[in-house]
């Protein structure tokens, strides 16, 4: 029995079915975007790149499926153009990058956090 996943952000996101892969058809169904546009969305936006099996089908993960609703939602419901939501994209993109190398930086287990406590434990000395 396949579960949905639940999301604030998008009403879309409440009805994922909980699934490693979605074909093309299954994405185009769920988020209601025809399967020629998702086409086409692959050749304008460089980060919307579904693998394709061994028959040559697309196939999807969950990460692809959020992108496409985040563009979807750029395109049809705020009116970016599609130059627009590459370049959002692109920024939102650089900046979660961004977060969680200082993230990883910070955490107790990186070297950087070794670092900056060895210095603290120096100081006390």
């Amino acid at each position: 029995m396949q579960r949905a996943r639940a999301s604030k952000s998008n009403p879309e996101q409440k009805k994922l079915p909980d699934k490693l892969f979605y074909k093309i058809g299954e994405v185009s169904r769920i988020t209601k975007v025809e399967s020629y546009v998702l086409r086409y969305w692959e050749t304008e936006f460089p980060f919307l790149r579904p693998r394709k099996n061994k028959s040559g089908q697309r196939v999807y993960v969950r990460k692809d499926l959020d992108l496409v609703i985040r563009i979807k939602e750029l395109l049809y419901d705020h009116k970016y153009t599609i130059e627009g939501v590459r370049i959002r994209l692109e920024s939102e993109g650089s900046r979660e990058a961004k977060e969680e190398k200082e993230d990883a930086a910070l955490s107790p287990g990186s070297l950087q956090y070794i670092r900056n406590r060895l210095r603290e434990i120096l100081e006390q000395f």
